[in-house]
């Protein structure tokens, strides 16, 4: 009976991590769509691009290359706090997806493409000993220089490291390998996840709302 619950947890947490990824791609894909059709959409009241019934390939090819002239003045021109917790928690949800979804694609077989699990004489290293090394010397690096680009970049291994650790919270609070036992805590993951997710979205469309200040013309 205890493998059996256990297992259930175990799809449980995969069912969990799956829709997560899939709400993430999801909202990413909804976020660049929009913008595309915003700005192809000002851009033909304007005739600043050839109408889509006349020219669609061109006027499609221009509404994707103003977009991302858009997303980029945008991400460059916001403040380097905004611009570091974008980074941050764009990369730990990617990382907390990631690993969730390698992991449960490890139960089943040795390798994922370049991936395996990592065994040390008879010791399985985990991988929020990677996550830890990341997020403090990432964080003590930051600290260390105090400068505003630098801390930009070093917000990505520092959301990294944080994925990493986090996804084996289980583990360290039980320190017991529990990885798929913990029902409760991969839903505490699960929501960290999705609000990291949310938070990151919402800067993104701050972001492209001040590059189209920026890139568009005034009478856009």
């Amino acid at each position: 009976m205890g493998l059996i619950r256990s297992h259930r947890r175990g799809l449980r947490a995969d069912r969990l991590t799956f829709a997560l990824g899939g709400v993430a791609t999801a909202l990413a894909g909804l976020v660049v769509a929009g913008e595309v059709a915003r700005v192809w959409r000002r851009a033909e009241e304007t005739e600043a691009l050839p109408p889509r019934s006349e020219e669609p390939l061109l006027s499609a090819a221009g509404a994707v290359a103003e977009t991302a002239a858009v997303a980029t003045r945008g991400y460059r021109d916001v403040s380097a706090r905004e611009n570091a917790l974008f980074n941050l928690f764009t990369s730990f949800v990617v990382t907390f997806i990631s690993v969730r979804a390698i992991t449960t694609l490890l139960r089943d077989r040795r390798t994922v493409g370049p991936f395996r699990n990592v065994i040390v004489g008879r010791r399985h290293i985990h991988h929020y000993v990677p996550g830890i090394l990341l997020t403090f010397l990432s964080g003590s690096a930051a600290i260390a220089t105090r400068h505003e680009g630098v801390e930009s970049w070093l917000a990505i291994p520092f959301g990294a490291g944080m994925g990493l650790t986090l996804d084996e919270s289980a583990l360290l609070l039980e320190l017991d390998d529990v990885y798929w036992s913990e029902e409760g805590i991969v839903s505490v993951q699960i929501g960290l996840a999705a609000i990291a997710m949310l938070s990151a979205v919402a800067l993104a469309t701050r972001f492209l709302r001040r590059g189209e200040q920026l890139v568009l013309p005034n009478g856009w």
